[in-house]
């Protein structure tokens, strides 16, 4: 006999009526049962919406849903962090109803706290769609690759930041430009803040950390920086050392601990993250065992996200029931690395500043570098133009951030130097 479940779908902006869409013609879905909408709920009743919702039971309350006899399954589509999501997935979760969710946030802030509900009721807690859209890498992570020591998780988990770096460097527009025009097609919100300061790949590379290396869910262990601070000639000064500047999110597991960070990083033009352009995602994976891999999609985006959603329906339909973070809760043990131990982590470095053009400038600040224990690995000065300021970019030799660091603290000690200098780790693949 077919499998039948009736679902409550709480949110119902872009990929709340996207998968509403494609439950309505679930018969060409590979799915091992029948979902059923039984009931919806979403900030505002009247609104227009692209498919029809007449013939569900509405409710004010996503958390009366969630408590509903005709809900089985609940889906969290809401977002934020705590308030009516959190309220409802916890309302579902005591009640030992499965729950699949969209929300990173609330996954990276309250993971831990929700997986404990979930392990007390034994039931599914899911977030497939939590994290690079219809990507499948929680599911990789935590089930696939459960049998062999991960090295790191590296990728592209923001679709916004990457269309903004991609088309600046492309175009050869400004930042502000560029942004009106994501916002323009919907790739970036009105309020971009999450996105271009690095806090929503921070949420994912949280998530990824905990899944593939068993640190506890501590979103403060993540250091994040965005791509608002990124310029132009940033891009441009990369583009001549044959490079590419990527907001990437990583995971790395290190003898003192796993590092966790968001940044700006330069990349050599051939490398594989490098060549990931526009709103798209990309992950790469280096096991111990298995290899490495890269797996690349729409990291957002109702269609992509849906299909994530409908992934862990199915699972559910097929009685899956793997841990929350793949193993218990209480097993999340391993240890992030010590921020003194991470300043002494050694990598190569850009260090960008903009020098008077006047005789003796460049000769006083590569007399400063000459005091520091940071050594040159390419220098390349370009034309000051209608300025009175030359762009300069120093390419060292591997060393420790610290090292980095107080070379940045020596250059900008310089009167000819415009603006503070600043710091981007450069990557070798």
């Amino acid at each position: 006999m077919k499998k039948s479940m009736k679902v409550g779908i709480a949110g119902l902006g872009n990929v709340g009526t996207g998968l509403i869409a494609r439950l309505q013609d679930q018969g060409k879905l590979r799915l091992d049962g029948e979902l059923v909408v039984s009931g919806v709920s979403a900030r505002n009743r009247s609104r227009a919406r692209p498919v029809d919702i007449s013939d569900y039971a509405w409710y004010d309350d996503p958390v009366a849903l969630a408590k509903s006899d005709d809900t089985e399954i609940f889906v969290e589509l809401i977002g934020g962090s705590d308030g009516p999501a959190k309220l409802a997935v916890e309302a579902a979760l005591d009640l030992g109803k499965p729950v699949v969710t969209a929300n990173k946030a609330m996954i990276a802030e309250y993971g831990e706290e929700l997986a404990q509900r979930a392990e007390a009721k034994k039931t599914p807690l899911l977030f497939e769609a939590a994290v690079a859209g219809g990507i499948p890498i929680v599911r990789a992570i935590r089930e696939s690759f459960a049998g062999t020591e991960l090295k790191s998780i590296r990728g592209i988990l923001n679709g916004t930041c990457n269309f903004l770096l991609s088309e600046m460097a492309e175009t050869g527009r400004d930042y502000d430009d560029v942004l009106a025009d994501a916002q323009r097609l919907g790739y970036a919100e009105a309020d971009p803040f999450l996105d271009v300061s690095g806090t929503d790949a921070a949420h994912k590379i949280a998530i990824l950390s905990s899944l593939g290396f068993g640190v506890p869910m501590d979103f403060s262990q993540v250091s994040i920086h965005g791509v608002d601070s990124i310029s132009l000639r940033d891009l441009q000064l990369a583009g001549k050392l044959d490079h590419k500047i990527k907001l990437i999110a990583e995971a790395v597991q290190t003898e003192f601990g796993v590092i966790c960070r968001v940044e700006p990083v330069l990349l050599p033009k051939a490398s594989p993250l490098a060549m990931i352009d526009g709103p798209l995602n990309a992950i790469m994976i280096e096991s111990v065992h298995a290899g490495n891999y890269t797996l690349t999609g729409p990291g957002a985006g109702s269609d992509a996200t849906a299909s994530a959603v409908l992934g862990d329906l199915s699972a559910l339909l097929s009685d899956q029931n793997t841990p929350v973070f793949g193993v218990c809760v209480g097993l999340l043990s391993q240890t992030f690395c010590p921020k003194d131990k991470i300043s002494q982590s050694e990598s190569k470095y850009l260090i960008r500043a903009e020098l008077r053009d006047k005789a003796g400038a460049l000769a006083s600040l590569t007399e400063k570098l000459a005091g520091s224990d940071v050594s040159v690995d390419a220098l390349l000065q370009d034309s000051a133009g209608d300025s009175e300021f030359a762009p300069i970019a120093i390419m060292t030799h591997n060393c420790s951030l610290a090292a980095a660091e107080e070379a940045v603290s020596r250059v900008n000690s310089l009167d000819a130097v415009h603006e503070p200098a600043r710091l981007i780790r450069i990557e070798s693949s």
